[in-house]
């Protein structure tokens, strides 16, 4: 890949590869077409024709890489008013920290270094670096970023580039570290990005990412985290193959059990670095598995279609039996879920989400459910609640028994099933 491709994209489909530029692309599923998937709907809004766009899960037959194969433009789908927060969930709030120590401890991190976060969200990650002594500074392009500086964590609200890199550098001084935790694989202009951090880095710096791990994604069948955000799915082979490209070793990795299973790396500028054996043996796990081959695309279709029907079959079993089922969490993947699976009001009158929550009170993309406080799932009772945050049903069901919910609970993934209550 000496004549890289370019892995600053254009918007629309794609007819080659974003890794390698290679248009031999092999089509795996086909979701339709999908309004953004944290474009959730005021009351208003609910008379307005809405936006949708194609939403189709490819794999390269050149270098691997899984991707989507159409690019919304970041402004849709970071708009400011984008309504996630990372720090209200609890799991995800302790995982950050979890990753904040880590880095510090694996690359001896000193107080008063400088640490970026990139898609820094609330802040909750640059949190626990500034509390070790940490100067910090977030990256975030949504109005998100408000709460971050309320919460004492300076934050510029803006896309990451090569040119803030740069002033970023020049206003603040070399980095020691810089996080993207959950977006590196969301970035339309990455190879801005990629140059941006390598400016910003001093020259034993790290860059730690963290994306949705493939083999994982595939394992649980995952098809729900197939959205406009997720441009690339990455393999370790993939991700080695494009931090060569800019001058980057991928020095190691974790894989991490967060969103259903992710892979965490560090990369370090210059390619000659010491390498951890991990890397090559997790990259011969993926070929013993069939990454590159096309029969583990095929099982995981298979399996795509079975969870849709029998999660369509099972709601409409309870709803014909007069019994009545909400869902739990509203998180991105919730849309796509409902959407592929057509579950629209009359089976799933609500989804019911923590008070905290930014969503409450807005409909979900497509099939325009409300989400509500879960006050009301509590004071009016249901016979079965469909976990939408499915990837973190134990420490969920284990919260809403202890509030007192007594329905079953139904988990779409990796297969349909019910825990009664």
């Amino acid at each position: 890949m000496g004549a890289m491709a370019n892995h600053d994209l254009p918007l629309g489909h794609l007819g080659g590869c974003q890794l390698c530029g290679s248009g031999n692309l092999d089509l795996v599923l086909d979701l339709g077409h999908h309004p953004p998937c944290d474009s959730l709907l005021r009351p208003d809004q609910l008379v307005e024709a809405e936006k949708t766009y194609p939403l189709r899960f490819v794999r390269c037959l050149s270098c691997g890489l899984a991707q989507i194969d159409y690019v919304v433009a970041p402004e849709v789908l970071f708009h400011p008013d984008y309504p996630y927060r990372s720090g209200i969930t609890v799991t995800l709030a302790k995982h950050l920290e979890t990753t904040a120590l880590t880095v510090i401890e694996k690359f001896g991190l000193a107080r008063g270094s400088f640490v970026v976060d990139i898609g820094s969200n609330d802040g909750t990650a640059l949190q626990a670096f500034k509390a070790r002594g940490m100067r910090v500074l977030g990256v975030e392009p949504t109005s998100v970023a408000k709460i971050a500086v309320e919460n004492g964590v300076p934050t510029v609200q803006q896309f990451f580039s090569e040119e803030l890199g740069r002033q970023i550098r020049d206003q603040h001084g070399p980095a020691a570290a810089v996080i993207a935790t959950n977006m590196f694989a969301h970035v339309q202009k990455l190879g801005d990005l990629i140059r941006g951090v390598r400016h910003l880095l001093r020259e034993d710096g790290v860059f730690v990412t963290e994306s949705h791990y493939l083999l994982d994604f595939l394992q649980t069948v995952q098809y729900d985290s197939i959205y406009h955000e997720h441009l690339k799915y990455y393999s370790v082979k993939a991700l080695q193959v494009l931090l060569s490209c800019y001058d980057f070793a991928l020095v190691d990795l974790e894989r991490i059990p967060s969103y259903g299973g992710s892979i965490r790396a560090y990369a370090m500028k210059g390619t000659r670095r010491m390498v951890a054996d991990r890397v090559a043996q997790l990259i011969a796990g993926e070929e013993r598995a069939g990454l590159y081959g096309s029969e583990v695309y095929a099982v995981f279709r298979d399996r795509v279609l079975r969870s849709k029907l029998d999660l369509q079959a099972l709601l409409l079993d309870i709803r014909r039996r007069g019994k009545q089922v909400v869902g739990v969490g509203c998180p991105g993947r919730s849309s796509t879920l409902l959407n592929y699976c057509n579950v629209d009001r009359d089976l799933m009158p609500y989804i019911a989400e923590q008070a905290t929550s930014l969503k409450i009170g807005l409909f979900l993309p497509g099939k325009h459910i409300p989400v509500i406080d879960e006050k009301i799932m509590f004071e009016e009772g249901t016979d079965y609640a469909v976990m939408l945050s499915w990837h973190y049903a134990d420490p969920i069901m284990t919260t809403l028994r202890r509030k007192g919910l007594k329905a079953g609970f139904v988990l779409p993934l990796p297969e349909v099933r019910v825990v009664e209550g």
